[in-house]
């Protein structure tokens, strides 16, 4: 109770967006141990959603309108169906609690990649070169963090970008996001 008291206090009086004030460490630091738990799943899991024919697209743990949220998502040649999301949760669900990997009540969600699908590995990368990819850097590169345009390659840890008519190259290490950017076919009929 006493936490949730100093999060609303730290909402209300400080810039959470910058980390300013006294409250910023303590956001720093729990964003931290949100990334090493979802890490931590992560290692569990992605042995036995290989064994099951699946890829380990992302794995994140939040907080999100009030509750805990473990979301794991997947892949499998093919795509991924409404029943093989309940079959992964059904099976990876007990897995988790045994190791005790989160103390607190949370819901886990299993779900697939979208049409919007998040890069997050460079064997991702490299399975969409010549498609268009959204990405946004952790700092400004070139006067700016976000970039739209095609994916020309992908080498030595360089992301070879065609964005608004120019070549630009980002360093995979910098960046902060990247998703796929689903063109739909307009033809006429």
């Amino acid at each position: 109770m006493v936490l949730a008291y100093e999060l609303e206090r730290c909402k209300q009086q400080f810039s959470l967006q910058q980390g300013n004030g006294p409250c910023g460490p303590f956001f720093r630091t729990m964003e931290a141990s949100t990334k090493d738990t979802a890490a931590q799943v992560a290692g569990l899991v992605e042995p036995i959603l290989e064994d099951m024919a699946f890829e380990l697209v992302d794995s994140e743990f939040l907080h999100s309108h009030g509750k805990w949220v473990l979301r794991l998502t997947i892949d499998k040649e093919g795509g991924v169906t409404i029943d093989d999301c309940a079959r992964v949760s059904r099976e990876l669900g007990d897995h988790i609690d045994v190791k005790e990997l989160i103390s607190h009540p949370y819901v886990f969600e299993v779900s697939s990649p979208g049409l919007d699908r998040p890069l997050k590995k460079e064997k991702d990368l490299l399975r969409v070169v010549g498609k268009k990819i959204k990405v946004r850097m952790r700092a400004p590169l070139q006067g700016r963090r976000n970039y739209v345009g095609f994916l020309s390659d992908f080498a030595q840890g360089i992301l070879h970008m065609r964005v608004d008519e120019k070549e630009v190259a980002l360093p995979w290490a910098e960046v902060d996001k990247a998703n796929l950017i689903y063109e739909f076919n307009n033809r006429q009929a």
